[in-house]
């Protein structure tokens, strides 16, 4: 009896929540079905527009290729890939196929940002490139989320991917960007086939490190750090965000990343071992190379250089107050005449803002005469000041790879390095057993390196050289065109 009292029980009990819930699941249910009829419809839209983009004017199809590369025109290591990639595709794989790239230098045409590839890296290509000109990019600037930096540029991206597809459905879609969050927006809604260039993940186990130690860094303030209950809940969003980040990123057919320490990272977050790949950057070795190491210009004293663009990761600021350290030790040690240039590319007004910033730091310390800034340069200039440079400095904690490491290093540049990321795993390592540049980490520590480097013989400073140039053929245009080609080859099928 007391079985069959405990059933009915249970029964009207079910049936209440069922009574409850019935029309909230009914209308989840109807909102459901709406969306997928909704996203569908789009679906068949952007098929229909695929099919017009891709329809050459003799009536063939043709295969649409788009890189996403909002800052094609910044002149930094990512572009050069873009433009090398691009290259590689159009000499000798598929020169019949429409090349796209979606941008956001809204305030240059074409043609000038292909002269600024052939100026900035001496790449000029063999085919047209359509550029598909994006006004939201805005959306994808760092200083439009002041908080929860990584989310809102995520979600920006995607809102700017949108607008990419509305103007260009392509057959394939590469993200050679690092803005993974368009990835399922091509795939499930474009029906692109996806490939990834990963530079650098949008979020590492080592940003999570620094925030679960509490340590301050460029992506976590002070404040943060200083207090428990935000640093716990810092914690906890970055979590949500690197699963959220590996989601997105899984949805890549191809994924080329440009260094050991970013793959590590990838494998970890994405969790797509199979298709993933080590296509290490090009770098323009051999026309670095053809600088004469025995005939290096002579200057009175010893010209440091630096080449990067002037973001906060690149940590330009330890730049000078090292060389500040530097300059204090020449006193002492009798060091002849030194100056310190930074070369770099500014992408917008934050950029311009920090080099700004970097002027009154070397004016506070007193160097302001020992230190130059070059901005946006010409590659001949570039080439001539690495001709003439005795230190090639770099001061990036956990920089992906690092191209301008490269570029130093097969100009006959010395090499001084931060102690992490691919400068310390796949550029800056023993060449046959012979040391081919230097690594550091602090202000002290590259003060004395280069301290040190200066007080070595010329003899001594030859072999480093000598022993840098010849281990860096890997990193070659060559290599790069040969991996990357192999890594997309399915893509293009």
């Amino acid at each position: 009896m007391a079985t069959t009292e405990g059933v009915w029980c249970l029964c009207e009990l079910l049936r209440f929540f069922y009574s409850l819930f019935l029309p909230g699941l009914a209308v989840c249910g109807t909102l459901c079905v709406c969306l997928f009829i909704i996203l569908w419809g789009i679906r068949l839209l952007l098929q229909r527009k695929k099919a017009l983009v891709s329809t050459g004017k003799n009536g063939k199809k043709q295969m649409v290729v788009a890189f996403f590369h909002p800052y094609c025109n910044a002149g930094g290591e990512g572009e050069r890939v873009l433009w090398c990639a691009l290259r590689a595709l159009q000499k000798k794989r598929h020169p019949e196929a429409v090349y796209v790239v979606y941008t956001g230098d809204v305030n240059v045409s074409g043609q000038q940002i292909l002269e600024g590839a052939f100026r900035r890296f001496n790449i000029r290509l063999t085919h047209p490139v359509k550029f598909v000109f994006l006004r939201k990019r805005y959306l994808v600037e760092d200083s439009l989320y002041p908080h929860f930096t990584l989310l809102g540029q995520s979600l920006g991206s995607i809102l700017l991917g949108w607008e990419a597809l509305m103007q260009c459905v392509p057959d394939v879609y590469i993200d050679s960007m690092g803005y993974a969050f368009t990835l399922p927006l091509f795939k499930y809604l474009g029906g692109c086939r996806i490939g990834s260039y990963v530079h650098y993940p949008t979020i590492s186990t080592d940003m999570l490190s620094v925030v679960k130690k509490q340590n301050v860094g460029f992506n976590n303030a002070a404040f943060i750090t200083r207090n428990p209950f935000l640093s716990k809940v810092k914690l906890i969003y970055y979590y949500l965000f690197a699963f959220i980040y590996g989601l997105v990123g899984s949805c890549s057919d191809v994924v080329m990343v440009n260094s050991s320490w970013t793959l590590n990272h990838i494998l970890s977050l994405w969790k797509v071992g199979n298709c993933t790949n080590i296509v290490y950057p090009p770098c323009d070795v051999q026309t670095f190379l053809d600088i004469p190491l025995l005939d290096k210009k002579k200057t009175p004293g010893h010209l440091l250089v630096s080449i990067g663009q002037f973001r906060p990761e690149k940590n330009h600021p330890l730049q000078i107050k090292a060389f500040a350290k530097l300059l204090n030790k020449k006193v002492a040690e009798s060091l002849p005449s030194l100056k310190l240039v930074l070369i770099g590319g500014c992408r917008n007004e934050d950029d311009e803002l920090r080099v700004n910033q970097l002027r009154r730091l070397a004016e506070e310390l007193g160097i302001q005469e020992d230190v130059e800034f070059k901005i946006n340069i010409p590659f001949d200039e570039l080439k001539n000041y690495l001709s003439e440079a005795t230190i090639g400095l770099h001061t990036m904690w956990n920089e992906h790879f690092g191209i301008g490491v490269v570029e130093c290093m097969a100009a006959g540049t010395i090499i001084l390095a931060h102690n992490s990321g691919g400068p310390k795993l796949d550029i800056v390592v023993p060449h046959q057993g012979e040391i081919t540049g230097f690594l550091a980490e602090s202000e002290e520590g590259y003060a004395e390196t280069m301290a040190h480097i200066l007080n070595l013989s010329e003899e001594k400073r030859l072999q480093i050289r000598s022993n840098a140039r010849a281990s860096v053929s890997r990193f070659s245009d060559q290599e790069f065109e040969l991996a990357f080609l192999s890594s997309v080859e399915n893509l293009l099928k």
